[in-house]
């Protein structure tokens, strides 16, 4: 049977990337230590989600509740098992909360991922390495852009380069990222550096807004599912900066998995991708809300706070095109419509 390791499994697109493999015959070892209830709480936690894979897939998943901090722990399971996949999708995500703790959020997200390059690198060196990556390592270099300013969002002109979405040409360089981003702009190097120093099968993907309904969402991580949560449950949902009008474009976990697999059937070393909903699945917060309100028959309780938060973007939308000349035969199943569907179904359910 082939093998599979997905760390942050208990989290949104390492629980969808558990299932996926399991569908397609893989033996899947999950690592998640719930540190998302150490970051945001209780109800963010994701030993819900953990604990459901364990009583779903008994015979094709083995849960490992450690640290990816641990270079013992993690040496040991790529000793014992012979991973053909790592899908990397633990972190510390939240921009907001790295600013508590810097080293803590760097010992996650790159000492962490070190720990994981390294094991595969001395043990499975035939295996796929993915790292679920952040838009966030452009710092606020989007935020430069000239934008206009419109009813309900902030827009680009159509004929400016990026009207259709960033694509990886944008500078990482002379901004500000955000600690968090900072962390996360190291790991993104050294994954893609293990790939071309030491010609292993590497790719970062570069994600824009990733969510689906089983997303633990919180106020400082997982905009549109908080948002929607908030809305369904009839709580106060509070707004920091842009009036509003910020951009995000939304790729469901579904869609962002079977680009990994994709990636994973031809592999490349130090492969870089953008990856998100594009233009076709953007939304600001304003038109997010009111898709909600209509939906819901209800009005969002939204305040409003003046001050953004640091290193956030005003409007972010991907170009995928890249992935998509790679892996042209990868399509977009999800769009925002079915996506907030979805999310509002499970929010009620």
């Amino acid at each position: 049977m082939k093998t599979a390791l997905v760390t942050g499994s208990g989290g949104l697109i390492g629980s969808e990337s558990v299932r996926r493999l399991v569908s397609e015959g893989y033996f899947v070892l999950g690592i998640d230590n719930d540190m998302r209830a150490y970051f945001f709480g209780v109800e963010a936690s994701t030993k819900w989600n953990s604990s459901k894979l364990i009583s779903e897939f008994p015979n094709s998943y083995l849960h490992f509740p450690i640290d990816i901090r641990d270079s013992q722990q993690i040496n040991r399971i790529f000793t014992e098992y012979e991973i053909e996949l790592i899908i990397h999708a633990a972190a510390q995500p939240s921009h907001d909360w790295a600013a508590n703790d810097p080293k803590l959020d760097f010992e996650i997200n790159a000492t962490g991922t070190l720990n994981l390059l390294e094991a595969f690198r001395t043990f499975r060196p035939e295996a796929t390495f993915i790292f679920t990556s952040t838009n966030k390592v452009y710092g606020d270099t989007p935020n430069t852009l000239e934008f206009i300013e419109q009813e309900s969002r902030w827009e680009l002109p159509e004929q400016h380069k990026f009207f259709n979405g960033i694509d990886e040409s944008m500078s990482v360089d002379a901004s500000t990222h955000s600690i968090f981003g900072a962390s996360k702009l190291s790991a993104d190097i050294l994954v893609q550096e293990y790939g071309r120093y030491f010609n292993l099968n590497t790719g970062v993907f570069r994600g824009g807004c990733l969510t689906g309904p089983m997303h633990s969402a919180a106020q400082l991580h997982g905009f549109l599912s908080y948002l929607v949560k908030s809305v369904a449950s009839k709580k106060t949902y509070t707004i920091f900066g842009y009036k509003g009008k910020q951009v995000r474009d939304n790729i469901h976990s579904f869609d962002l998995v079977e680009m990994f697999l994709q990636f994973h059937d031809n592999p490349k070393s130090g492969a870089i991708y953008n990856v998100g909903g594009g233009r076709r699945n953007s939304i600001s917060i304003l038109e997010a809300a009111k898709w909600l309100g209509d939906a819901l028959e209800t009005s969002p309780q939204l305040e409003y706070q003046e001050k953004p938060r640091i290193g956030d973007h005003i409007w972010y939308i991907s170009d995928t095109s890249k992935f998509e000349r790679d892996y042209p035969n990868w399509r977009m199943t999800y769009s925002i419509d079915k996506l907030l569907a979805e999310m509002v179904s499970a929010a009620l359910n």
